[in-house]
């Protein structure tokens, strides 16, 4: 066998059709004589890549007008800080915690004001998310936060979840544009662009206009949305690199067919993978059913002696970054928008072959 899949969580790979693209415009784009590394963020030579990238996302996520896109930098746990210091106002507002990214997002808010627990499902080791009839919070909240998938502990919400009053903010991070979402139901949605997005570097963050108004006086500029959007994102030098390749990571998904393409391909590679794990116990995943991710699939070997020589047999096969996260141990293989399903089918003849010559 001779592969070449990248299963690393993040960054991850990427569509190799838009490598390609950027490989040839690399050195010369759009007939400018120099590369989009070198362009000034302000340029009319860069300025429509930026309008464009908006104007295909809005497309792709049918978000509605009434709602600011913002691009900005710090990796999406800057937003950590950010969501309180531009939401808070004073006021209380609620986490639910599923998994060890929104467990540090409600940690990292502590210092910003009143945070409490909405929910948690640390006591089932993460195997399970809290049901959101389960999650308590105050009407008068200045919002809820959750996250969408936790890519260590591999758990996934699915359901369509809308609050009444309360703004929802939701962690996208490793599942927005994989499948249709409502953004009418969330009062901010942002996510890190290093999983289906394009290279790190890049935040997106997705605000309501009524919710621009509530940062903290002492918020500095670069970091209060509602400056940055009044900026085009442009207060300090944008991230001009991962915008360009987000905007062509936002033309590939269209040309595609959009997100309902998307999860059609999603849920297929997935379920294979899945399918195979469940056949018998020489590979186990233990997170509850419904809330198996789609994106990130953590398993375990029955042996776990075999772990590590499972991963360097993988390597020299070309089936890249499959070790677990080191807080949970194990395997893991992401299996974001630009993994084909033809890598999903190599790596589960792998684990055919692997079993096979390990029982």
């Amino acid at each position: 066998m001779s592969y070449q899949y990248n299963f690393s969580a993040g960054p991850a790979m990427l569509p190799k059709e838009v490598m390609l693209k950027a490989q040839h415009e690399f050195l010369n784009l759009n007939s400018t004589g120099i590369s989009v590394m070198e362009m000034s963020h302000r340029s009319k030579e860069y300025l429509p890549i930026v309008d464009k990238a908006e104007t295909n996302l809005r497309t792709i996520l049918n978000i509605p007008n009434n709602y600011k896109v913002l691009f900005l930098q710090g990796g999406a746990i800057t937003q950590n800080f950010m969501v309180p210091m531009n939401l808070l106002n004073n006021l209380s507002a609620s986490y639910v915690v599923s998994g060890y990214w929104s467990n540090r997002s409600y940690k990292d808010a502590q210092p910003f004001g009143a945070i409490k627990l909405a929910a948690s499902s640390e006591s089932s080791n993460f195997k399970k998310i809290p049901n959101v009839d389960s999650w308590s919070f105050d009407k008068d909240d200045a919002y809820v936060h959750f996250c969408q998938n936790e890519t260590i502990h591999g758990a996934e919400y699915f359901d369509s979840i809308k609050l009444p009053k309360v703004p929802l903010v939701c962690d996208m991070s490793s599942t927005i544009l994989s499948r249709p979402i409502n953004v009418n139901d969330y009062g901010v949605i942002y996510a890190g662009a290093q999983k289906n997005i394009g290279p790190s570097g890049l935040t997106i963050v997705i605000v309501r206009e009524d919710l621009l108004t509530y940062a903290d006086k002492k918020t500095p500029s670069t970091f209060n949305w509602k400056i940055q959007s009044e900026n085009n994102s442009m207060i300090n030098t944008p991230s001009t690199f991962s915008i360009y390749m987000a905007g062509l990571v936002f033309e590939w998904i269209l040309k595609l067919g959009g997100l309902e393409e998307m999860e059609k391909l999603n849920k297929k590679k997935s379920k294979y993978l899945y399918d195979y794990i469940d056949e018998d116990d020489f590979y186990t995943n233990d997170i509850e059913i419904k809330n198996r991710s789609r994106m990130n699939i953590p398993f375990k070997l029955a042996n776990d002696d075999l772990t590590k020589i499972f991963v360097e047999k993988a390597e020299q096969e070309g089936l890249y970054a499959l070790k677990g996260h080191r807080l949970v141990g194990g395997l893991r293989a992401s299996l974001y928008n630009a993994m084909p399903f033809d890598g999903v089918e190599c790596l589960v003849e792998f684990m055919k072959d692997f079993k096979k010559y390990n029982t």
